[in-house]
Formats: structure tokens, sequence, C-alpha cells
């Protein structure tokens, strides 16, 4: 590595005036250090300046100022020197250590922004309930309150649902496999895409249910090849992820989901729609949810998590049971797989919705995803889906590609990425890549993680495979 420059003059370009209603003082300005260093206005080796310049330059006591350096700092991103200076440090941005893209988690969860919501909701939820409440047991569908918080969350997909049909679950993947235990028997098939999410897949195994995949054009799951599996495999259910599919990153169109309506309507074919992403997509259409409801179609159970929109760690989802279906045996499910929700997180993510702190940082997400998805465009060869504002991206490879090879050469190079078969339900592995955008820790290391992968597909290509055994 060529030595690392020092800067002596202090880079003051990012210093912005403080701002009432944005946090504390300062969380403003470690948040303005952390942004300036993904934007690149901060480079490493450049000098901040003095905590006691800083702290005049903004009208803030010094221990302000030490306490944004310090948390910074504990980040990895900031150098201490003494009295030498604070500087931009290469260990924080250095090519070491593995680059998550092979993970979907929501960005910027390491940002002192997301640090102060996560304080206040805890706040909030301490506040919302009594230590008992808290640390007591709460079975069931889940208190009123905390049910109307779900209503709100899911609004914008499923319209003005009854809070008596909303179920509050420890997470999205209880809620799958808490529904394939309600309506499908050991051994029925369950009907799916022939790609689609392992969360899914690992309950249906585990829960001795056969998944069954379903083929797919260039608009997602074919209406008559899913005619195919029903005459075929009698699937006791259909699992469709229709928004940003996990993992090839397509939408189904309004049509497609209308016609899969009318197919499992004719086999009388109860639908789980998981839709984790449809509050980050683009434009995203009517969801299945809200087109069966109009039409008296076969009934649709809408699952909506907060893992993929605020963090993997709140283990907090939303579950609504079509109207006319019996909730019993869905809870009689998740109680024996969960018992109940954790009563903290169910308060935290009540207190973000209710106070419009989660559809705030909703938008933030959508924004930095926004710029990983047009950087990962600009970086990486091939054939790229996606969606604007996805966590993940397709890309489809040549068939010359060793896949085996490239993810474990990609392993060994400290960058984690995930292949087609990691979601397959059969012999169907197309020659493709999920690539994850959320869990670099920022832009900076998404790049590098980027322009690795870019370099090792290169190289494949470069090589062609020709005696693979």
């Amino acid at each position: 590595m060529p030595v690392a420059r020092r800067l002596k003059k202090a880079n003051m370009c990012w210093v912005r005036p403080l701002a009432a209603g944005l946090g504390s003082r300062y969380q403003q300005i470690a948040t303005q250090i952390v942004s300036a260093v993904q934007d690149g206005v901060l480079r490493p080796g450049d000098r901040l300046p003095a905590q006691r310049e800083l702290a005049q330059a903004l009208g803030v006591d010094l221990t302000t100022v030490t306490r944004a350096y310090t948390e910074v700092r504990q980040k990895g991103l900031l150098e201490a020197q003494g009295a030498g200076g604070t500087y931009v440090a290469y260990a924080g941005l250095e090519t070491g250590g593995t680059i998550d893209l092979g993970m979907n988690i929501p960005p910027l969860l390491n940002s002192p922004a997301f640090s102060h919501m996560l304080a206040q909701a805890s706040g909030a939820a301490q506040a919302a309930a009594s230590s008992a409440d808290l640390m007591s047991y709460h079975v069931g569908a889940g208190a009123n309150r905390h049910r109307a918080a779900g209503a709100k969350w899911l609004q914008p997909m499923t319209g003005n649902t009854d809070l008596e049909r909303i179920v509050v679950c420890p997470g999205a993947q209880t809620a799958i496999a808490a529904l394939l235990l309600a309506r499908s028997q050991s051994g029925d098939a369950i009907a799916c895409d022939a790609l689609t999410y392992p969360g899914f897949l690992a309950a249906a195994r585990l829960l001795q249910r056969r998944a069954v995949g379903v083929k797919s054009d260039e608009l997602g799951m074919d209406p008559a090849d899913l005619e195919r599996v029903c005459g075929q495999h009698r699937p006791a259910m259909l699992y469709l992820n229709p928004t940003i599919q996990n993992p090839t990153a397509l939408t189904l169109r309004t049509e497609r989901r209308t016609e899969l309506l009318r197919v499992a309507q004719k086999y009388a074919l109860p639908v789980i729609e998981d839709d984790p992403y449809w509050l980050l997509a683009e434009r995203a259409p009517d969801t299945m949810f809200s087109l069966a409801a109009r039409t008296a179609s076969s009934p649709v159970y809408y699952v909506s998590t907060l893992s993929k929109c605020i963090a993997p760690g709140l283990r907090t989802a939303y579950l609504a049971v079509p109207s006319g279906e019996p909730l019993s045996p869905v809870l009689d499910a998740l109680r024996s797989l969960a018992l109940m929700p954790t009563a903290w997180m169910t308060e935290m993510a009540s207190a973000w919705i209710e106070s419009g702190a989660a559809i705030q940082w909703l938008a933030q997400v959508k924004e930095e995803l926004r710029h990983r998805q047009a950087l990962a465009a600009s970086v990486l060869p091939g054939d790229i889906q996606a969606d604007p504002n996805g966590l993940h991206l397709w890309l489809r490879l040549p068939r010359e590609i060793d896949l085996y090879r490239l993810t474990q050469t990609a392993l060994q190079q400290g960058l984690s990425v995930t292949d087609s078969a990691s979601f397959s339900t059969g012999s169907f592995n197309p020659m493709a890549l999920r690539v994850s955008l959320g869990g670099a820790i920022d832009r900076h290391r998404l790049t590098q993680g980027l322009a690795r992968l870019a370099e090792l597909l290169k190289g494949d290509l470069a090589r062609r495979v020709s005696n693979v055994v």
C-alpha cells in the first residue's frame, strides 16, 4: 500500500451549521463527518479541524465536539494522533476484511442518525409500557395499539384493514412457517417460483412440505405453468414474493398478478404473499391481497416485515388475514413456533410507526439505495435486473462462468456473494448472482466490493471454464 498521506491543513469543506429538530448537536456533527466520508468530501488522510476550533465555529461547547469525534472514531473512521490532530482513517476504509454482498440488509444501520432513532424508540417503548408489561407473556394476535400500528404500516399495501384481521408476528419467517402449518399438511406440495426465497425453502423442508417450482417468463411466474403444476401436484398453497422478487428483483405487473389469482381461484389455492420490499419499490402495483379482496378470489395472506425496510434485528412483522378466513389456526401455529413476539420489539416498532419515524427513515433508506443501485450499475459488467430502490440486484452471467469457483474465490478474497443455487427449488440453476447492496458499511466499501467482484468476473471471463468436472 502506498505511504498514507497526512494533510497538515484541516479540511473544513464538510462543516455545516447545526439545526434544530435534527437530533442532538453531537449527533449532527457525527452525521456530517460520516456523510462527508461516504460522499468522498473527506478522504483517508484528511485532517479534521481541532476540536476547540470546530466548537467555536459551530457555537457549541468543547465536550459536544469531543463526543462527536469519539463516536465516529469508535466506528473506525477516524484516527486520533494526539497533538498531531485527528484524521480520516485508512483502517476503516481499507480493502481488508469481508465485504458483505450476500445478505439483504438495509443500509445506514451504523449511522449516528439510526442510533438516535433507536434510542428514541427505546425510550418511547419504556414510556408506553411498564417493566412488567415489557417482560411478561403476550400471546394472541397482539394488543389493539400494536395491531393499530400494524394497520397503519400496512395501509399503503392492503388499504384500511380491520384490526381484527391483523396479527403481530415475531418476524416474517415465523409468519410464513405458521401459515404453512395452518393451511397445509406434511407431504403437501407448495407451489412457488423456481427460484425463490431461501427462508421459505428452509421452512418447507423443515415442516416436510414439498416446494414445487413454477417456471417463469420475462414477466415473472408463468400462469400456464402454474396451472400445469396445479394439475400435476395438487399443491395446498401458492407462495409468492411478487415485488422486487428475491432473488431476481422482478416485480409482477398487475395483469400478471391477476392472471395468477385466476389460476389460484380455479384450483382453490390459498396464497401467501410475502412482500417485504413493496415500500421500497419505485412503482409498486396493487398487492395481490388488494386485488383478491376486490375480485372475491382465493384467500391471500399478506406478510410485511420491518426487517428489510428498517433493520433485521427488529423482529416485527404484520400478517393480514383475508376476510372470512379463521384466525385461530394461524394463532395456534404461531404460538407453537414462537409463543409470542418480543414485547420490547413490538413496542419499538409501534413507536416508530405511530410517530412517523419509520416512514421518514424509509425515505432515507430508499435514497441511499438509489445511490447504491446507480453505483452498482456503473461498476458491474453484464446483464443486471434491479429496481432503482431495491436492496439487491440480479446479475446474469455468461454460461462459461463456473459459479462455484467464482463464489469460493470471492470468499477467499474477502467478498461474500450468493449464487443462484441458494434459491433453487430443483435443478434450475441459471448462471447468475444475487448481489446485495445494503450490507457494506458505506458507499466507499460498497464500491470496493463491487470493483473486486467486477475484477473477478473479468478474470473468469478471460480464462473460460473448459474442464469443469
